[in-house]
């Protein structure tokens, strides 16, 4: 079983053409992502035909479960796709088929290689049974409360076609102890499809720094769907404008974002190496 190993910003994937192959795809993304038994990820993509779209995508967490889509995964999943002959850009556009919708995508790059990617995230939602989240209130919301293993957070929750909760620091996102909370944000009762979890500190109206615990992955290098629920939280908060560098520990993300409409993600992709899966 060939694969080919990509990274977004840091955000690792294990890439795989899946066209009429049948497998235990759960308990293959777990296998293959181990970082010590496997090639290491933070998630595996099957790359599939659509009827729909230029391509599919099915994005498999390390601990096995389906994620709706991936930001990071989507730039590489367009690379892959461009550059190994599987989809051919209309104007250097091309569509992705996800279980978040059909989502295009903006290449760019000589013609033959793709340097760099600007995909739609869609139209972020904030009703609560759209998130989801277990309360009653009036959408967005904002600054919700949560005590969790004596942290006092302020959520943003929404949906990038995934769940997100955003909490806002004073300062620096580094000395948050996102390896303790995340997990319990990620499993708390008030999400029942489970959360991503991000901690942002707002830099300027343009700049924001932040890290992720992913649902279903732990702590990321970079994660596209949080690093544009960082910026729409921020922009809801009234702290930010409609294009905003986002910094992870990974590296820098561009967002857009109107206010109204989809959201912009750009960002590099980069293949890392070919291989063989024989297990």
């Amino acid at each position: 079983m060939k694969f080919v190993k990509m990274h977004g910003t840091g955000n690792d994937f294990v890439l795989l053409e899946a066209r009429g192959a049948e497998h235990d795809w759960p308990r293959l993304a777990q296998a293959m992502c181990d970082r010590h038994f496997g090639v290491g990820a933070d998630g595996l993509i099957l790359v599939l035909p659509s009827a729909r779209a230029d391509v599919r995508m099915r994005m498999f967490n390390p601990d096995g479960s389906e994620a709706e889509m991936c930001g990071n995964g989507l730039r590489c999943i367009v690379k892959y796709a461009v550059e190994g002959g599987l989809a051919r850009p209309r104007g250097g556009r091309i569509d992705v088929e996800t279980l978040a919708g059909v989502l295009a995508a903006q290449t760019f790059g000589d013609g033959r290689t793709v340097e760099r990617v600007r995909v739609s995230m869609g139209v972020p939602r904030f009703a609560p049974a759209d998130i989801p989240v277990t309360v009653e209130a009036e959408p967005p919301i904002v600054d919700l409360p949560l005590e969790v293993a004596g942290h006092t957070l302020r959520l943003t929750c929404l949906s990038m076609g995934n769940p997100h909760a955003v909490h806002f620091l004073d300062g620096p996102v580094a000395a948050f102890p996102l390896e303790e909370v995340g997990p319990l944000v990620e499993r708390h009762p008030l999400f029942p499809q489970r959360v991503n979890f991000e901690v942002a500190q707002v830099l300027a109206s343009d700049r924001i720094e932040a890290r992720v615990w992913e649902r279903g992955a732990g702590v990321t290098l970079a994660c596209g769907s949080g690093a544009s629920a960082a910026m729409v939280a921020a922009r809801l908060h009234g702290s930010v404008g409609g294009r905003v560098d986002i910094t992870l520990p990974g590296g820098t993300l561009t967002i857009e974002w109107d206010g109204r409409g989809e959201v912009y993600l750009s960002g590099p992709a980069e293949r890392v190496f070919v291989g063989e899966w024989e297990k």
